[in-house]
């Protein structure tokens, strides 16, 4: 299943971790939302990744792959698995954030939760306005992100 997940989302965290996740996402996750996430820290960002159970399978397949008594390998296997926790919805349709990865996140109150491509991200709102309001040069990394795809289309 091929996901592209859009959208950017206020939501309330709740005294024990606790937020209702966005309709509008869900929708767009159909079934894979009833099965639960796999959420653990970005690699990049002070943020909270939410993988579908599937897209966290496949990821597992490519780390499964690498040479554990590699230093390298062994440094991203960790960095990518650890702290990463199985989450389900309850029966309202909330999901519960454990307690370390929220402090990672620096996650309060206000929340943001936002469709990127196939996972879903958990930001603290503030944070993700600083982010999202950071001055660097669009036109420059689009450029040169966008460009690697159409060298390798060719």
């Amino acid at each position: 299943m091929s996901l592209s997940l859009i959208g950017e989302y206020d939501c309330k965290l709740d005294a024990k971790g606790r937020f209702m996740f966005p309709a509008p996402l869900r929708k767009q996750l159909g079934d894979a939302f009833e099965k639960g996430f796999i959420v653990n820290r970005n690699l990049h960002q002070k943020c909270l990744v939410l993988h579908t159970r599937e897209g966290w399978e496949a990821l597992n397949r490519k780390l499964s792959k690498l040479n554990r008594l590699i230093k390298q390998d062994d440094i991203l296997v960790r960095r990518v698995t650890g702290g990463a926790t199985p989450v389900e919805p309850d029966g309202t349709g909330r999901l519960l954030i454990p307690k370390s990865l929220m402090e990672y996140a620096g996650l309060s109150t206000d929340i943001k939760v936002v469709g990127s491509n196939d996972v879903v991200e958990i930001w603290d709102k503030k944070a993700y306005e600083e982010f999202m309001n950071a001055d660097f040069d669009l036109e420059k990394l689009a450029a040169e992100v966008l460009g690697k795809l159409h060298d390798n289309a060719e």
